[in-house]
């Protein structure tokens, strides 16, 4: 007897993270026979660990008419139409329609109160209603064209669809799965891939360079923070921490995004503070060790280990020469600094660069490759910190899924 012919599905949606479980779960409620395929043993890990176990799923201060406030990628208003006709409110709505407690952090940043669970429960519930099938753990071995799509050979055997969305994320984190997967598709394809890199990732620097500051570690203060010059130049306003081997927390990570390699970041230790004018007026009226001043502005071990660079530092403020205490306050408010790299994917929340936005369509993410469609992270396009590259998986993923039910 002749082989049974392989199951066949409207769609195959390959990488069930955040991108790939939503459009799954939009487009199988579209009437589409959906199959949903990811290589990993969980689903959703990205979305588990992220926001601390709490998942950053949105931003309210997302500006769909002006992406290029919050994205980076070669063209940053690639994403416009995406996130215009999928808002984080739209988001929010499903949330509430799921019975989701959050709550509302700094800077528009959306929390759920419980846990990343919550959310992945919910769309696994979404790819349910939709009577999504769901492959996992299936590797996709070979994806290939035929008359009129795709066929696919998979751990579980071979299947055929009329489309493939690939949601496969960048390299970010490869313990949990990380793989260059999407892009090496993309490129068998003919597609153009925009160099990836680690992207919102901590800084590290020289180790003999670092020492003065690794005693640090664990430290963390508000700065302001920059790179870049002139009309490139990016600056934030946020959180530092110092680590053993350089620096992280929300500052740092925002500005990594933008730092190329052998450039400086510029950091201002003590914001909204006018050093010059404040340590002149310490030493007419103080006797206290310049350290000690200046932990009036900044936490007092940055400030002992910053008084002990210099001998001109290590003295009673009223007996301080008028030049030291200048270079002091400038080197605190201007400190300027060459990363040597970065702690790689492995610490690196996102991946920037990936398939090439001019190889897409802003309103479908069909690429040129008819039927071939890419979302999520594997694109070129990278969110800030705090729920804006959610919000790309989101909108991204819901294009997708509305184009692949217009195209039936």
């Amino acid at each position: 007897m002749p082989d049974a012919s392989p199951p066949s599905f409207d769609a195959v949606v390959i990488g069930a993270g955040a991108a790939g479980l939503f459009c799954a779960g939009v487009a199988a409620q579209l009437g589409l026979r959906v199959l949903l395929v990811d290589h990993a043993e969980k689903v959703a890990e990205k979305i588990r660990i992220s926001g601390g176990g709490r998942c950053n799923f949105t931003n309210r201060e997302l500006d769909p008419r002006a992406p290029h406030k919050h994205f980076l990628g070669e063209n940053p208003n690639f994403c416009r139409s995406a996130l215009a006709r999928y808002t984080p409110q739209d988001f929010i709505a499903l949330v509430q329609k799921h019975g989701i407690p959050f709550h509302e952090k700094h800077k528009g940043q959306l929390f759920g109160d419980r846990s990343s669970e919550d959310f992945i429960r919910m769309l696994l519930a979404e790819c349910a209603a939709g009577g999504v099938t769901h492959w996992q753990p299936c590797g996709v071995r070979a994806v290939r064209t035929t008359g009129d799509g795709y066929a696919l050979d998979t751990d579980r055997g071979a299947v055929t669809t009329r489309s493939v969305a690939v949601a496969t994320g960048g390299l970010s984190i490869p313990k949990i799965g990380a793989t260059d997967f999407g892009h090496r598709l993309a490129q068998q394809f003919g597609l153009r891939v925009v160099a990836p890199r680690p992207a919102l990732v901590p800084l590290t620097f020289d180790g003999a360079h670092w020492q003065p500051f690794a005693q640090l570690a664990g430290l963390a203060l508000p700065v302001r923070i920059e790179t870049g010059a002139k009309k490139e130049r990016m600056a934030f306003d946020e959180d530092l921490l110092f680590t053993h081997r350089g620096l992280s927390g929300p500052a740092v990570l925002q500005i990594s995004s933008y730092w190329r390699e052998g450039t400086p970041l510029r950091v201002d230790l003590a914001p909204g503070v006018d050093l010059p004018e404040a340590l002149t007026a310490a030493k007419a009226r103080s006797r206290k060790l310049i350290a000690n001043e200046l932990a009036q502005w900044v936490p007092s071990r940055l400030a002992e280990a910053w008084a002990q660079q210099e001998g001109a530092w290590q003295r009673p403020v009223n007996e301080a020469g008028d030049k030291a205490l200048q270079q002091l306050a400038e080197r605190l408010s201007r400190w300027e600094l060459v990363p040597t790299g970065t702690e790689g994917y492995r610490k690196a929340e996102v991946t920037a660069g990936g398939v090439d936005t001019r190889s897409l369509s802003s309103q479908t993410m069909e690429s040129t490759q008819k039927g071939l469609y890419f979302i999520g992270e594997v694109v070129d396009v990278t969110g800030w910190l705090g729920g804006y590259n959610f919000q790309w998986a989101w909108a991204s993923g819901f294009a997708c899924a509305q184009a692949l039910a217009a195209s039936r």
